[in-house]
This record gives C-alpha cells, sequence and structure tokens, in this order.
C-alpha cells in the first residue's frame, strides 16, 4: 500500500517490450532504501523490484500493466515519480493508494491560477464516476484532492511543493497520465451492485440472517 507522497523523481534508463510484457530499468537514489522483492511504486503503478543495484532497480510489467497504464509510453531519460510501500509504522498523510492504476486519462488543458497549477484531465465515463468534487485521486501516484468536475473529466490543483518535487509539473496538453480512483467508492459500488445480494442476506453471529 501507498500514500501518494512521492519519495523521489527518478529517471527511466531503459525500458525494453517484447510480446510477454515490459522490463524497466529506473536510476533513483531509493534503491539504497530497497531489496529485490520489494514493491515500489512507479508514476502510480506498484511493481516488483526483481534486481537492486547503487544505480537504481529493475521491474517487470506485464501485459495487463502495459495496456491499463502509461508505463508502456516511457521514454529513455523520462522522469518518474516513485514511492516505497508504506510500512505499518508510517504515517498516512495522502490517502490510500492501492498501485492498482484503473486508467489513463489525458491532460486536456494546463493553465496558472495565482501559484497554483490547474491541469484539466479527461477520463473515460468508467473512470469519471468514481470521482466526487473534493475528493482523492491519484495521478501517476500523486495522491491529489478533485478540484471540479465537469462532463469530460476533472481538474486537480498543483501547488508549488507539488510542482517541485513530482514529474507532474512537466505535463503539458495531450500527455497520457495513471489515474487511480479512490478504493472506497469501487468498494461501495461493489456493494450495491453485487449480484450476490445485499447486507440482509449476510449471515449474523448465531447462524440466522441479519
Amino acid at each position: 500500500m501507498f500514500t501518494g507522497l512521492i519519495g523521489e523523481v527518478g529517471s527511466v534508463a531503459s525500458l525494453e517490450q517484447d510480446g510477454d510484457g515490459a522490463t524497466l530499468a529506473i536510476r533513483s537514489g531509493l534503491a539504497s532504501s530497497l531489496r529485490q522483492g520489494d514493491s515500489i511504486a512507479v508514476n502510480g503503478v506498484c511493481l516488483t523490484a526483481v534486481e537492486v543495484s547503487d544505480e537504481g532497480f529493475q521491474a517487470q510489467a506485464m501485459i495487463e500493466t502495459l495496456e491499463r497504464s502509461s508505463l508502456g509510453r516511457l521514454r529513455t531519460g523520462a522522469p518518474v515519480n516513485l514511492e516505497l510501500a508504506l510500512r505499518a509504522d508510517g504515517r498516512l498523510g495522502g490517502h490510500i493508494v492501492q498501485g492498482h492504476v484503473d486508467g489513463t486519462g489525458r491532460v486536456r488543458e494546463v493553465r496558472e491560477e495565482g501559484f497554483a497549477r490547474v491541469l484539466a484531465i479527461d477520463v473515460e465515463p468508467q473512470l469519471a464516476r468514481y470521482l466526487v468534487e473534493k475528493g482523492s485521486v491519484a495521478l501517476d501516484g500523486v495522491s491529489l484532492t478533485v478540484s471540479a468536475l465537469d462532463e469530460h473529466g476533472f481538474s486537480v490543483s498543483l501547488i508549488p511543493e507539488t510542482l517541485e518535487h513530482t514529474n507532474l509539473g512537466e505535463l503539458r496538453e495531450g500527455e497520457i497520465v495513471n489515474i487511480e480512483v479512490d478504493i472506497l467508492a469501487k468498494h461501495v459500488e461493489r456493494l450495491l451492485t453485487s449480484p450476490y445480494g445485499g447486507p440482509t442476506d449476510s449471515p449474523d453471529t448465531n447462524g440466522g440472517t441479519a
């Protein structure tokens, strides 16, 4: 599990793709805190470090991950947001982020608004239904607040701290970003639409029905 608070912006050393998936090599100072087999979020995608060196780490992305995220579009030298998995005794400063990207969005507009930068993101309806104004969303792994909703998607406002310490400050109109919606919204939808019945069909502690 992650929090959406980026630990470092690394860079892509290489990306090799074939019919089975992709292997990414990432340059990062966070490698000193990684061991082989550890989880790390790369642009919001939870990956496993399969090799670790002093300069960085390697991770593999399967076909499902490449189809659902923007990782396959990365080029050598591209900056990537990195976050180590949350420790059990860590501080949850952002929101609960699984690192399981739900899909991608496209940057429709970038504009300055006071000291903040506003990004308007176009998303498909199947993702938009989980978004609420002032709710949480992870954009390329960064925990953000939805500042506005519209018929095409949503907007977020980035403060200078976010612009300086993530790769979101480099986004331009037309670029693709990874999106993970709030897990609570998905659980609520599942409970309300489950074909297995609602809460009143659940057995109680006495073996009857609640």
